[in-house]
């Protein structure tokens, strides 16, 4: 079964589905047609009985460089254009980035990232959402957006990641992991060389299939519940409403201006995408 998606590329191969970002000229940078894709690529997994594990890819150089950026700033996109009240932002922010990325953490199936190059921000927390993560050894994870006076993303999962005190210097530093540090930090499973990628999260999917459906389904899910009893859940709606708010503010509102004033350029600089 395949779909008719212009922003990701699906495959079914016995029982795996590789769901991969196909936007290499933009560094698989998230707009709303890339969103809408995974999710829909979601519902293809769940109507297909053969499936047993979906891994994440990404096409080129990078993995995930963040939100896209210049739709942002450009207002003309259904879900961009809303975000001219605070109002609307909030509404875009917890349907495509909150609820969507949710939907990834919570789906039945286990999930695995293979992630190469950067892992930027919105990326970062994607790749994140999914059980495990596979590392090329140019990988790199970052989260700067702290110094663009955002609040870390949507949803702040490096304190779940990286424990709560690597987690604030990651981001008040604007730390950069490499594939071998955030293999220290726990943040990956599994870290290869770049040209082995695919074959690799392949191989780790291959494992997993191997756990009969439901028993897979229920590990994960008694997993999820663990870290929701340890208040994961609930610290990401407050972390969410709290982001709602620091963008709101006077200092953000005029980065958010001046950004726009400077063009693509001034963005690239202040979160240090190539």
């Amino acid at each position: 079964m395949s779909g008719d998606f212009t922003r990701i590329r699906y495959e079914v191969d016995g029982y795996v589905a590789t769901v991969t970002l196909a936007r290499p000229e933009a560094a698989n940078a998230l707009d709303a047609a890339t969103i809408d894709d995974l999710d829909a690529a979601l519902d293809l997994v769940e109507a297909d009985d053969s499936v047993r594990v979906v891994v994440l890819a990404a096409e080129g150089r990078n993995f995930c460089a963040g939100h896209d950026l210049k739709e942002l700033l450009a207002g003309e996109e259904h879900w961009a254009a809303m975000r001219s009240t605070a109002e609307g932002k909030w509404r875009h922010e917890q349907v495509m980035y909150l609820e969507r990325s949710l939907r990834w953490r919570n789906f039945p199936l286990p999930t695995i990232a293979a992630v190469q190059g950067a892992c930027t921000a919105a990326g970062l927390m994607l790749a994140c959402m999914c059980d495990l993560i596979v590392a090329a050894d140019d990988a790199r994870f970052s989260n700067p957006v702290l110094r663009m006076s955002g609040a870390g993303v949507e949803l702040l999962v490096e304190p779940w990641e990286l424990g709560a005190r690597r987690a604030k210097e990651f981001l008040l530093c604007a730390r950069t992991l490499d594939a071998a540090e955030a293999e220290r930090a726990g943040l990956v499973n599994r870290l290869v060389p770049r040209a082995r990628l695919a074959s690799e999260a392949r191989a780790m999917a291959d494992e997993v299939a191997l756990v009969p459906p439901v028993t897979a389904r229920a590990v994960k899910a008694s997993i999820n519940a663990m870290l929701d009893r340890q208040g994961q859940s609930d610290s990401w709606q407050h972390h969410f409403v709290v982001h709602q708010l620091v963008s709101n503010t006077e200092t953000a509102l005029g980065m958010a201006a001046e950004r726009a004033a400077g063009g693509m350029d001034g963005v690239k600089r202040e979160i240090g995408r190539e």
